[in-house]
């Protein structure tokens, strides 16, 4: 619910399509349905019959019966990874998950516990490769120090470009690989956005902090340039900006969501989109250090280490 209500069968019809398309990488995690595995079981149930084909990512990290809006709940404790797993190979209807990430850096559990946790669970077969999300690189030098850390999960977009500085460099030297998601700014660098109000009330997008009026303007002109920018390339602006991504580095793999088979089908193209040196250059001055405004609360923005 996020990003508004999706249908199901349409869904399931969207991933069907996309590995059609040749994605073969689906993400997923058990805060997406809030611990009750919907999203789990909806992408278990729409790869049968090419399960042993794809990649999937789940994650664990959150104490979802403490959430809310102001407070970001961790619980990385070994036991709590180990049963989230047990639940998402129920879900997932598999015997082993590809990418296992830890959804969140839990100050509270040190990161030796948790990669010697999930070093565990490669080696009884239930996980092939650990991942992290929003890990800085004092956090990952010492979790990939346990067990190697295949890839790092943070945002990254035109809109958001912090990993740039001190988190990408890191990344490259360990030989992590780097998934980009909200690639598309949550939706902001598509054909479709519209003020925050206009939102679904459990939409995110209602207090997500560009959507607010006093970035809101200024995003959205921003976004306009690009869209007349993508045009003259014969893209759409979320081409554009998936584009962008694939041009940074050769070990990117961008993940982004969508719930139509519409929308997939415009997303998938970027792969085909070659940039020109000049409209690289074009993106930079019209971007040149993100969007305007946060991309969480102060509550739930992750603090890099």
């Amino acid at each position: 619910m996020a990003y508004g209500a999706a249908n199901n069968d349409e869904s399931i019809a969207t991933i069907r399509r996309a590995y059609e398309l040749g994605i073969t990488h689906f993400d997923t995690a058990e805060l997406y349905g809030q611990g009750t595995g919907t999203n789990e079981r909806l992408l278990g149930t729409a790869i049968k019959g090419f399960r042993d084909k794809i990649v999937i990512a789940t994650k664990f990290g959150f104490d979802l019966p403490n959430m809310t809006a102001t407070h970001a709940a961790l619980d990385s404790r070994p036991e709590r990874i180990r049963l989230v797993v047990e639940n998402s190979l129920r879900y997932l209807q598999t015997d082993y998950i590809d990418v296992l990430y830890q959804h969140r850096v839990d100050p509270a559990v040190p990161i030796e516990d948790v990669a010697g946790t999930v070093k565990d669970l490669i080696s009884a077969g239930k996980v092939r490769f650990f991942g992290m999300c929003e890990a800085g690189p004092a956090t990952l030098r010492r979790a990939h120090a346990v067990q190697p850390v295949s890839v790092l999960q943070t945002e990254y977009s035109l809109f958001e470009r912090a990993v740039e500085r001190d988190v990408l460099p890191v990344t490259r030297e360990l030989g992590i690989g780097f998934v980009p998601y909200s690639p598309l700014g949550r939706g902001f660098l598509t054909s479709a956005v519209k003020p925050a109000a206009e939102y679904e009330e459990a939409d995110m997008r209602r207090w997500d902090n560009r959507w607010q009026e006093a970035h809101y303007q200024a995003n959205l002109a921003t976004v306009e340039q690009l869209r007349q920018l993508a045009g003259s390339n014969g893209l759409t602006v979320a081409q554009l900006a998936l584009a962008w991504l694939l041009t940074q580095r050769d070990d990117i793999a961008p993940i982004f969501g969508t719930k139509n088979r519409s929308r997939l089908e415009e997303n998938v193209g970027a792969a085909k989109a070659p940039l020109s040196a000049s409209t690289l250059a074009r993106v930079e001055e019209i971007l040149p250090n993100g969007g305007s405004g946060s991309r969480y609360p102060p509550a739930h923005m992750p603090s890099w280490t």
